[in-house]
């Protein structure tokens, strides 16, 4: 061994392997292991390593990661190796990243510069480490990268990198099937390729492409029969040779293929007979990979329009499978491949109906379930009860409560399809329910609720009648065992509620009684309960409606009286309604209970047009007419005519809407509410609000009125009278918000989070003749008699298999999108086309520019002062005299039309509320008005009392006397 010790490893490495291989328990081993991860990361970290060493290092690496454990530390040293000119290392380094990474690792992106060179190498080898790489790492956004080089590699003078090319295609195509939907093609030409290996390696994605569409390589079908004929006829190199069988897994996969191209094609299959007749005559059943070709033959047999020869053969061979005594995996498959064959001829089985009860009695529970399988598929009338008893019992004896639930629904189903009488029929269901218990799926108690009063489909009502009967009489005698299965205490409960009456046998009194002991026996069943008690209303709804006394039993009573007083809501509804049946007379509870008609349609009024004359007369009173839901979005947004003073009543909630501003008719100054040091959520009062102005009228709005409503409140938002220096953010809360400033509103935008489917063939003739016993061709006789009639199966109605699931639609709801103003300024500046003068009084904050055209205000003004240029001097006057209303509109008209160079001049002092409000509602108003050039009102010459009276107001208002000092101020403001 020497110091390198055996196969030329290190030492250390092999003292590692033999150490952990020693470990007596799984916590010796992971203490050996965490060891070695401690000595390898401290020697990894060690300066100028030796490559040597840094191989034996990854090695050992990879050894620690197979065994489970961490080894990320050294993942970045696998990656370096990669880039090693040395073949050994690099193919190393390739071995250890492919272990270590996967392809979404942040890594990955190291190694794929050095990918796309190594596959440009001169040495096949380091291109085949490479391609290696590439099927493993690369992953769906890296995969351009790489794909125009693997491309050319299809061409590749080395067979190796041919199939490794395929390879990695395949690969691509698994991973992103559009990334090389161009390439198909390909892959049919690879299929003519001269060596055996590239051809056999396109057979992959070609068996993928075909499963997902088979009609666009029909073509293909003479090609396969070819190459599988070549490889039968051994035409191929002796390397490829398997156990004396020529090619087996390239024949498994061509037969695979071929299954699917003649799957319900006729003309296709019949290329196919003959070289699948050959593969039956020359396959080897003496060895395993012989009888799985024999296998994939069967299968291929079974897929396709087979002829009367192939089926035979597939019989044969199916028959030595069923012979082998010895071996449980041969009596498997042929067991399996009855179960294809006998979908073609059912009478095939009737050959092995020995073989097929052994396998049923064998001890492997693995081959007794696929026998089982096989049975549920042979199952008709004739065989049905024998069938059904067999699965029961195994039912029974099983504690996998999967499979028994799987043996529970195939008993219920084949009872239901092939029951040769009523009587059988119940009790068969009776045992599953008593032996599965709750595993039983609900839907099957549900089909035969709905099964006992439907009948079998059939018009013979003294069938169905008899059908209930024996139900009845049935569960009269299980009723009182114990440890009964809730759901089928519920099942027995429902029928003799419904029919328990119905044919006279028994009393309503008895069969209350039994139903009250069911009741006390579960007490903390509500759903037994439930049942319970409402079967006893309808057997007294029902002797009510026949004109009989109904007198309630004391032990009824005292149920009826527990139950009304229970912490069920549903019980006590039931309890009271039972109380008040027995109170109505009998035309009234038949019309309310009627007798058999859980079976009836109920037909349902989704319009509610029985409530036409109500409406009609409550829209008489004047009451609103009802919008539907899905045009009720557009009401939202203007808040429902909110102009006219009404508001709607709403819940207490927060407001996500600008605020509004005050009418100006409001003559009392309302109270301001002064900053806090912190941005709160408090209750403030709800203001009387005017119109909706037009920007905010596509608002929707939460709520609308009360006492007191939840608002934003930006405090610590910086105030001033020059430009914003920042924004408030509202907090992140589960729904994303933002804010934007539109028009120097601030606006907070709120978006709610919107949250993979014979023939008679006999022994061989010389076989020879063994002893059974008569307990065994009993057996076989109840299975397998009567084979040549005609399977019959009663007509079911499609309900008695199927529950109809009803989805509902879930509307999502959106956050409405929602203003909230940031001051009390609504600045707008007027865009003109040079820069205007430098504006002395920069007041106001200045506002994003808007192209909506202005009003003059001048006219506006005029229309106020006098009617026409030719005004009188007493209109004049009597303007003149309102002085504050006059300032507030002629301060309108010095906003929206003087230039452009002053915005929204309010008084520093917030002296007049009422001068904010006209200024304010005019503006707006002013912003979606008609062309200021149609409403330009002339210029007079001469002294005009107006434009006194207006510069008078302006300076007054500025706080500025016109002198001669700034004529340019005054000529920019006035004109």
């Amino acid at each position: 061994m020497g110091s390198q010790g055996g196969w030329g490893q290190p030492k250390e490495f092999l003292d590692l392997v033999k150490s952990i291989g020693e470990a007596r328990s799984k916590a010796e081993e992971d203490r050996i292991v965490i060891n070695e991860i401690e000595i390898l990361k401290r020697r990894i970290t060690e300066p100028d390593i030796p490559k040597r060493k840094m191989k034996e290092y990854i090695i050992r690496l990879v050894y620690v990661e197979m065994l489970g454990h961490d080894a990320s530390f050294g993942y970045i040293h696998a990656v370096k190796m990669t880039h090693d000119d040395s073949l050994l290392l690099k193919r190393t380094g390739y071995l250890a990243v492919t272990l270590f990474l996967n392809e979404d690792h942040d890594l990955i992106i190291l190694i794929v510069n050095t990918i796309q060179k190594d596959l440009k190498s001169d040495n096949f080898l380091v291109v085949c480490a490479a391609l290696t790489a590439v099927c493993k790492l690369i992953n769906e956004e890296t995969i351009p990268a790489v794909l125009p080089q693997v491309v050319e590699l299809l061409g590749h003078p080395k067979e190796a990198v041919r199939k490794k090319a395929i390879m990695a295609l395949h690969r691509f195509y698994q991973r992103a099937p559009s990334s090389v939907a161009h390439l198909l093609s390909n892959f049919r030409k690879r299929l003519c390729d001269n060596d055996p290996g590239v051809m056999g390696s396109t057979l992959c994605p070609l068996f993928d492409l075909i499963a997902a569409d088979a009609n666009s390589y029909k073509d293909l079908v003479i090609s396969f029969v070819s190459i599988l004929k070549q490889v039968a006829e051994r035409r191929l190199p002796k390397s490829y040779d398997y156990h004396q069988m020529p090619a087996p897994f390239i024949q498994i996969r061509l037969l695979k293929i071929l299954a699917l191209l003649g799957n319900g094609d006729k003309q296709a299959s019949e290329h196919m007979y003959t070289v699948l007749g050959d593969i039956f005559k020359k396959c080897d059943p003496s060895s395993n990979i012989g009888n799985a070709v024999l296998y994939e033959c069967i299968c291929c047999v079974s897929s396709i329009h087979c002829g009367p020869k192939l089926l035979e053969s597939a019989a044969e061979a199916t028959s030595r499978f069923l012979k082998q005594s010895d071996s449980h995996n041969l009596k498997y498959m042929g067991i399996d491949a009855l179960g294809r064959l006998i979908k073609i001829n059912p009478e095939i089985a009737e050959e092995h109906q020995l073989a097929v009860i052994d396998c049923l009695e064998d001890p492997d529970d693995t081959l007794k379930r696929k026998t089982f399988e096989l049975l549920y598929k042979m199952t008709k009338s004739s065989n049905v009860e024998v069938i059904v008893d067999r699965m029961i019992d195994y039912m029974i004896s099983i504690n996998d409560n999967h499979y028994k639930t799987e043996i529970a629904s195939r008993c219920i189903e084949l009872a239901e399809q092939y029951a040769p009488s009523n009587q059988w029929f119940i009790q068969t269901m009776n045992k599953v329910f008593e032996h599965a218990g709750d595993l039983v799926n609900v839907k099957v108690a549900h089909n035969l609720m709905r099964l006992i009063p439907e009948g079998f489909g059939e018009d013979d009502e003294g069938a169905d009648s008899q059908l209930r009967s024996s139900a009845v009489e049935s569960y009269l005698r299980i009723i009182g065992e114990p440890k009964l299965p809730s759901l089928f205490l519920q099942v027995i409960c429902w029928v003799l509620g419904e029919y328990g009456t119905a044919d006279g046998k028994f009393s309503a009194s008895y069969i209350t009684g039994k139903l009250c002991d069911v009741a006390e026996a579960h007490p903390s069943d509500d759903i037994v309960k439930a049942y319970a008690v409402t079967a006893i209303m309808k057997l007294c709804a029902f002797e009510i409606a026949a004109g009989r006394k109904v007198e309630l039993l004391p032990e009824c009573q005292s149920l009826v009286d527990e139950l009304s007083a229970s912490h069920s809501t549903d019980l006590q509804q039931r309890a009271y309604e039972l109380q008040a049946i027995l109170g109505l007379d009998a035309r009234a509870v038949e019309s309310i209970m009627p007798s058999d008609a859980s079976c009836e349609d109920i037909e349902v009024d989704k319009s509610l047009s029985f409530l036409d004359g109500y409406v009609q007369e409550a829209l008489l009173k004047g009451a609103q007419p009802y919008i539907p839901e899905s045009e009720r979005s557009g009401l939202s947004d203007i808040n429902n005519f909110r102009g006219q003073g009404h508001h709607e009543s709403s819940t207490h909630g927060l407001r996500f809407e600008a605020y509004e501003l005050p009418k100006p008719s409001v003559a009392s100054r309302p109270q301001s509410v002064p900053l806090a040091a912190s941005k709160e959520l408090v209750p403030v009062s709800e203001p009387t609000y005017p119109q909706e102005i037009p920007q905010a009228a596509s608002v929707p709005s939460v709520s609308e009125t009360g006492s007191t409503e939840f608002k934003l409140r930006l405090d610590g938002v910086q105030k001033k009278w020059g430009r914003p220096t920042y924004s408030p953010t509202a907090p992140s809360t589960s729904n994303s918000s933002s804010q934007k400033t539109v028009n120097g509103v601030t606006q907070l935008v709120v978006q709610g989070a919107v949250s993979s489917q014979i023939r008679d063939v006999s022994y061989d003739s010389r076989k020879t003749k063994v002893e059974v016993s008569p307990e065994k061709q009993k057996l076989a006789a109840s299975l397998f008699g009567g084979s040549s009639s005609k399977t019959q199966k009663k007509p079911t109605s499609t309900s008695h298999k199927t529950t109809r699931v009803h989805s509902t639609a879930v509307e999502k709801s959106q956050m409405p999108t929602a203003t909230v103003a940031a001051s009390t300024e609504h600045a707008a500046e007027k865009k003109v086309p040079q820069p205007p003068p430098q504006n002395l009084l920069d007041l106001g904050d200045p506002t994003p520019e808007d192209s909506t055209p202005s009003i003059d205000p001048f006219k506006q003004l005029e229309g106020l002062l006098g009617p026409s240029d030719v005004s009188s001097a007493d209109n004049s006057a009597a303007a003149a005299s309102e002085s504050s209303d006059i300032m507030s509109l002629y301060a309108e008209g010095s906003i929206s039309g003087l230039g452009g160079t002053v915005a929204n001049m309010a008084p520093p002092n917030m002296d007049s509320i009422n001068l904010m409000s006209g200024l304010s509602y005019a503006a707006n108003k002013n912003v979606h008005g008609g062309s200021a050039a149609t409403q330009m009102a002339p210029v007079k010459k001469g002294p005009n009392p107006q434009d006194s009276l207006g510069k008078d107001a302006l300076a007054r208002q500025v706080g500025v006397t016109p002198s001669g000092t700034n004529p340019n101020l005054f000529s920019d403001l006035l004109g």
